[in-house]
């Protein structure tokens, strides 16, 4: 087996986890939107996101790939009007997203702190079969399958920078005014 390379690196490699499918047999330009839905999320958010647009709760905002796409009211929470259910392809993104997260905790990563720093869709070689038409033709019938890849990575906690008190700033500033 040969050695895959990812398209981005992660900043720290130690704090990250990566997953890749290739040659997936589902739709290039539904699993490319449904990406970038998903883009910067926490990954317990994009979980439970492609749960409820697999029971059409939510909605994956069409941007690129809309042509004849229908407009859904559900669409409204991403300010645009064009939107899908694709079940299929959340349904191999949440798979990657699992193995991506059994990854992490082999790395001893906190499951809660997880973010999805780079998810990407790129088109895979089409795979051909024909279909019959009228009068003894034939013309081609073809699959769009893609590869993609993901990288999470855990994000630092925040933390909240301790309150100065007043009356040293305040006599910070005289010292400043006596030594002028």
């Amino acid at each position: 087996m040969t050695k895959v390379h990812y398209c981005a690196h992660p900043e720290n490699n130690t704090k990250s986890a990566k997953a890749r499918g290739s040659d997936l047999r589902v739709h290039f330009k539904n699993t490319h939107e449904t990406a970038r839905a998903i883009a910067k999320m926490p990954l317990k958010r994009a979980q439970t996101y492609l749960e409820n647009v697999m029971n059409k709760k939510e909605i994956i905002p069409f941007r690129r790939f809309n042509g004849g796409v229908g407009r859904k009211a559900q669409a409204k929470a991403f300010n645009t009007t064009q939107g899908r259910w694709p079940v299929k392809s959340c349904e191999f993104i949440l798979q990657l997203l699992k193995n991506a997260e059994s990854n992490a905790e082999c790395k001893g990563l906190d499951s809660e702190r997880l973010v999805i720093e780079h998810i990407v869709v790129q088109r895979a070689a089409k795979m051909r079969r024909r279909t019959y038409r009228a009068h003894g033709r034939i013309n081609p019938f073809m699959c769009s399958p893609c590869h993609v890849e993901v990288i999470i990575s855990e994000q630092p906690e925040t933390v909240s920078k301790p309150a100065v008190s007043s009356e040293k700033a305040k006599k910070s500033k005289k010292t400043k005014q006596v030594t002028a």
